[in-house]
């Protein structure tokens, strides 16, 4: 049976590039043509300290795409999903799923185009970057968590697991998936503040001047979680409970293990800084606009939160550079 990978970049290349390597069919779903015709032409190139190795498997464009799949995982930018949602919907098979293997809170949207019932959820923290068409830098192992929309322990859910346990052989099912999502919106948080400075993702979260930034970047998020009664999981070093609590003693911990963390991967900076230092396009930031609608009805201001998104809008539209001076703004403007 052919798992179809929609979005071949550094989460969709990633895993559909180990499950052809452990023998499953795969069929690659990309929007850029170049990238399609080099996977075709030599495969999907894995670069990195974890691994070398090329796999091959056929890709496509949406335009050329046909036939009916049961499995499809969805591994596009966030801001990407509506759109990717709509055009794989004729694809997918009556009792087939859409994984959405992605950052944010997409499985809100892809539920609302597919159905709740062919709809999982899917948290994934590993690391990753595009590089060039046809080939992917695989930088560092993370959590990899499945899980149903409304918390049942399913035997699709268990199917695919075993699944993914292909990719990374500690790949784990959930009966609390938000709980993990969400924690990746704190989490990401941190990384969006960090993506306005130049700084690796490990000397921002270490950086003492801004470390109080950090903290509260992640604690409104987790707040407005806590306000929607969301149990929030922790991953890799990150724990929701000390920030949620603000103990300061177990903050620094878990920083201190975040930092340790990213120390591990070859991916310094995160995709963020990537898409708006190298890549110069626009970021997954639009993917906290549904958390800011449920804090004005949670009556939560989120006003650190509304002033980076602010702050990576400006830098998408040429409109502010990058440098630790944003983070001294942000440290005059929330003490």
């Amino acid at each position: 049976m052919t798992t179809l990978i929609w979005g071949a970049g550094a989460i969709g290349g990633t895993i559909g590039a180990y499950l052809t390597q452990a023998g499953h069919e795969v069929l690659f779903v990309d929007i850029v043509p170049e990238h399609v015709k080099a996977i075709n032409q030599s495969g999907l190139r894995i670069t990195g300290p974890l691994d070398e190795f090329s796999a091959r498997a056929p890709a496509r464009t949406p335009e050329s795409l046909t036939g009916r799949f049961k499995t499809i995982l969805l591994c596009t930018k966030s801001q990407h999903t509506r759109g990717a949602c709509e055009s794989l919907a004729p694809f997918l098979a009556d009792d087939g799923v859409v994984v959405s293997a992605q950052n944010g809170l997409n499985e809100l949207i892809i539920r609302d185009i597919v159905g709740a019932e062919q709809t999982l959820g899917c948290f994934v923290n590993f690391s990753a970057d595009y590089h060039a068409p046809g080939e992917i830098l695989f930088g560092g192992r993370g959590a990899v968590v499945l899980g149903e929309l409304d918390g049942s322990m399913t035997p699709r859910l268990q199917k695919l697991g075993a699944l993914l346990r292909c990719f990374d052989e500690d790949a784990t099912t959930t009966d609390n998936i938000w709980g993990y999502l969400w924690g990746k919106e704190a989490y990401g948080a941190m990384l969006f503040v960090s993506a306005l400075t130049h700084q690796s993702i490990s000397e921002a979260l270490g950086d003492q001047r801004y470390r109080h930034v950090y903290i509260r970047a992640a604690r409104e998020i987790l707040e407005l979680a806590d306000a929607l009664k969301i149990a929030v999981y922790g991953f890799n070093g990150f724990e929701p409970a000390a920030f949620l609590a603000n103990d300061a003693a177990a903050i620094g911990q878990s920083l201190d293990a975040l930092i340790a963390f990213n120390k591990l991967s070859a991916k310094t900076h995160s995709g963020i800084w990537r898409d708006l230092a190298v890549r110069k396009r626009a970021t997954e930031v639009l993917m906290y606009q549904p958390l800011l609608a449920q804090a004005e009805i949670a009556g939560l201001p989120l006003s650190l939160t509304r002033r980076w998104i602010e702050m990576v809008g400006e830098i998408e539209k040429g409109e502010r550079e990058q440098g630790t001076e944003n983070l001294d703004e942000l440290k005059a403007e929330f003490p």
